[in-house]
């Protein structure tokens, strides 16, 4: 896969580039991040990319002119465009699974007080990641990238991430390692037990019990088994 990313400013991204997970993916050939300098595009002598908001009003507006020429110069037909926008669809882990197809994805950042209205025609879709606004889209259109990349076969273990948070329709369950007795606080029984069977069904069970308390209205789509139901019988009566 390759990511590209519309910005005006490339240099925030070279520590999430060069650090860790992404860092690794990017070695191994797994995927290919290219940030491009939306200012490279502006025809002014100054290179400005931004002008204020007809009808008057705070702040500057990203150019139409400016923006579609550096999309045009850097997309083809399997490019899929994602505008950030705090107007957009709010993420969520079952987007990003359905990002991780595309063969090449286009992130263009906003900054300042907007877009100019117009560019909205030249993207694929809006992408928010919560109902609040930050000072551009750079932050989100990392969080993105790293949401899909490591989804990506190879980037990190398959096993990793499928019992993620979301992953399956629940929050994951709780993770525990050494030592084993911390201040009287102890890793619960059955994970030393080498029982897989009963492992496996305390963790479902204690990832119910988390999406109960915590996110209840995820269990609202949640497809329930025979045995989850009975799980979370068992974890209401516990809670009462």
């Amino acid at each position: 896969m390759k990511i590209k990313i519309l910005t005006l400013f490339p240099d925030m991204f070279k520590g999430f580039i060069n650090e860790s997970i992404i860092k690794r993916a990017i070695e191994k050939g797994v995927c290919e991040i290219e940030c491009i300098d939306i200012r490279d595009y502006s025809l002014e002598k100054h290179h400005h990319v931004d002008d204020t908001p007809c009808g008057g009003g705070a702040g500057m507006i990203l150019a139409v002119d400016v923006v579609v020429r550096a999309l045009r110069a850097n997309t083809n037909s399997n490019s899929h465009i994602i505008m950030m926008t705090p107007q957009g669809e709010r993420y969520s882990q079952k987007k990003a699974y359905t990002l991780r197809e595309y063969d090449e994805i286009v992130i263009l950042c906003g900054h300042y007080e907007g877009f100019d209205e117009r560019i909205r025609s030249f993207v694929d879709e809006e992408i928010s990641i919560g109902d609040f606004v930050l000072t551009g889209g750079e932050i989100p259109a990392m969080a993105i990238s790293d949401s899909i990349i490591r989804l990506l076969d190879n980037a990190i273990k398959e096993e990793s991430h499928e019992d993620d948070s979301f992953s399956n329709g629940l929050l994951e369950y709780p993770q525990y390692t050494r030592p084993i007795d911390f201040e009287g606080m102890k890793v619960p029984d059955v994970l030393l037990s080498g029982n897989h069977k009963e492992i496996a069904k305390y963790r479902k069970k204690e990832a119910l019990r988390k999406t109960y308390k915590k996110r209840p209205e995820l269990l609202d789509n949640y497809e329930f088994s025979k045995e989850d139901k009975l799980l979370l019988e068992e974890i209401i009566k516990e809670e009462k």
